[in-house]
């Protein structure tokens, strides 16, 4: 019988020992999803993935101080990478308005299919980009992460009812924003 894999309390702490081969299941099993937060954060790949490296470099600088049990790694690097993603977000907004800023021409190929799912992704990336960033990092890590509300709470350092008012508040932004597109997105 195959014996379950080490848990990321388990790894950090052989990787804070010495055995820099434990870090990569660690960012086997976290970077993906660091990465899709940044990306949804920041609607852009390159800057998405410097907040990935940063937050994982991160992780590996406080391993040998961390403390098992005391948080989830996953919450701890959804933590780093969003106020990554605020800070980048707030020198944005300094040096650029958002508004000035193009959307990123889509290199699919030009299927209808995948022309249609491009623009829905989209318009989604562009509705959440109004958002504002703490309600759009609760919808990101709620409806497209799909964590729970605690986990978002804790990753936020919020409470479980902040989030679901941030929740509420942003799907119905989203909804508002998306709303006479429906037809356009094809969803009638």
């Amino acid at each position: 019988m195959k014996s379950p894999p080490p848990s990321d309390d388990a790894l950090l702490a052989a990787y804070a020992a010495g055995d820099l081969a434990a870090a990569t299941p660690l960012a086997q099993r976290h970077a993906p999803r660091v990465l899709a937060v940044a990306l949804r954060m920041l609607n852009d790949n390159a800057e998405a993935e410097d907040v990935t490296q940063e937050a994982m470099m991160r992780l590996w600088r406080i391993a040998p101080d961390w403390q098992p049990g005391r948080a989830q790694v996953s919450t701890w690097l959804y933590r780093v990478a969003a106020n990554l993603c605020t800070d980048r977000l707030r020198r944005r907004a300094r040096l650029v308005p958002i508004t000035d800023v193009d959307e990123p021409a889509d290199p699919a190929p030009p299927a209808h299919e995948q022309l249609q799912q491009a623009q829905r992704r989209d318009a989604l990336g562009a509705a959440l980009m109004d958002l504002p960033a703490r309600q759009r990092l609760a919808v990101v890590l709620r409806h497209i992460e799909e964590l729970a509300n605690p986990q978002i709470a804790q990753t936020m350092d919020i409470s479980v009812d902040a989030v679901e008012s941030l929740t509420a508040r942003g799907r119905a932004a989203l909804a508002r924003a998306l709303a006479d597109r429906k037809e356009a997105l094809g969803y009638e």
